[in-house]
């Protein structure tokens, strides 16, 4: 189970330690594939752009706009990268603070399916999908 306590009878009770363990463990080493994915994604890109400073001599047009691309197309995998590893960070922040797998905006537990889908879901079905709606 990927909740920080339990129900029994109405009341919360605290998750016991062995599972709590359990869940650090897990988002830790997701946590951990993420920074390590994040690192190789910057130094891919750093090449690149070396790369690109070497090779720009000559440049036509769709030459540029094919490395601008490719530009792009890195730094927004870096900022997917590294907004899912803050996203883990978070999730280590809200367990050791004893929140984790309770919804930020109605206090309601987060679904056990919801959180061994998405760990780092910081709400419950119900209002991501008031959000969601709210937003179109």
């Amino acid at each position: 189970m990927l909740v920080n306590s339990v129900m029994t009878g109405g009341t919360k009770t605290a998750r016991p330690e062995h599972e709590t363990d359990q869940i650090r463990q897990s988002l830790q080493d997701r946590f951990n594939e993420l920074a390590a994915e994040y690192e190789t994604a910057l130094a891919d890109s750093q090449a690149l752009r070396l790369a690109e400073m070497d090779d720009a001599a000559g440049d036509d047009s769709a030459d540029s706009g094919t490395k601008v691309a490719e530009r792009e197309a890195a730094a927004l995998l870096l900022q997917t990268v590294l907004d899912r590893r803050d996203q883990f960070a978070r999730a280590l922040e809200s367990l050791d603070a004893g929140t984790y797998g309770y919804c930020e905006s109605c206090a309601k537990p987060i679904a056990v399916e919801r959180l061994a889908i998405f760990p780092s879901a910081t709400t419950c079905v119900a209002c991501k999908s008031n959000r969601e709606r709210r937003a179109f």
